[in-house]
């Protein structure tokens, strides 16, 4: 049985369908890489399986369970299955990094103040930010603040770890600090959904990969299978223009 299914998943906004008919599944500790242009419906789709937003139709099951089609109390439980780290990391100012990994553990009350301190403590120390318990965000670089959001989303115990474009607010050099944190949870065989730009990642890093366009997959394979030799001309024409499909290739 897949760890997630997603079947026929459907949203629109405003008379205007954004997502239209997506469906693919995912295993237990497999990596999933979302690429595709600005306005494909990359976001929505995460969204969705973060319970941001509410498909118009369709289903999200995970470990083959419906996860939609249920009352507030269990919706509300369900959304802890599921992680989402943001593009502009959304800390909380007034609070230190320690504050920010520890402050929703505790008001779940998923332990006690002495084991969620010890664990955010470690999660910290496992993105390498031991040394920056204490510190604000504006005393953190970007990549050191992104690598703090994603110890927060860790710190719920997510069965599904989702990432929204999680490089695209930081340069080059930053960006690799925290692909670099984002590969070391793959080695902890930890399913992830990464929406990405960043095409030699995907690449490198994911298990299956989706390209997705107006709203529909319009690519899915293997990484090889999709960069190495695309079956549509979408696909070919933005691989060509993110720079991973040569001009001379069929």
């Amino acid at each position: 049985m897949p760890r997630l299914e997603v079947k026929n998943l459907q949203k629109g906004f405003g008379g205007t369908e954004v997502l239209r008919g997506v469906s693919f599944t995912l295993e237990s500790g497999q990596v999933l890489a979302i690429i595709g242009s600005s306005g494909s419906g990359k976001t929505t789709l995460l969204r969705c399986l973060n319970f941001l937003e509410t498909p118009d139709a369709g289903q999200i099951l995970l470990d083959g369970e419906e996860l939609l089609r249920t009352d507030e109390n269990q919706l509300r439980k369900n959304r802890l299955r599921f992680g989402l780290v943001f593009q502009n990391f959304n800390l909380f100012p007034q609070y230190t990094a320690l504050e920010n990994v520890s402050l929703a553990p505790g008001l779940l009350k998923l332990g006690t103040k002495e084991e969620i301190d010890r664990r955010s403590r470690e999660l910290l120390s496992q993105v390498g930010l031991a040394d920056k318990c204490g510190a604000y965000p504006y005393q953190l670089s970007g990549g050191q603040q992104q690598r703090t959001a994603i110890a927060r989303a860790l710190a719920l115990r997510p069965e599904v770890l989702c990432f929204d474009e999680p490089t695209s607010a930081l340069d080059p050099e930053l960006t690799g600090e925290v692909l670099r944190v984002i590969r070391g949870l793959k080695d902890g065989n930890r399913t992830m959904i990464v929406v990405t730009h960043e095409m030699a990642f995907a690449k490198q890093v994911a298990d299956v990969v989706i390209y997705m366009a107006d709203g529909v997959i319009a690519e899915m394979g293997t990484p090889e299978e999709v960069f190495d030799h695309p079956k549509s001309d979408k696909a070919r024409a933005f691989l060509r223009s993110a720079g991973q499909f040569g001009e001379a290739m069929p």
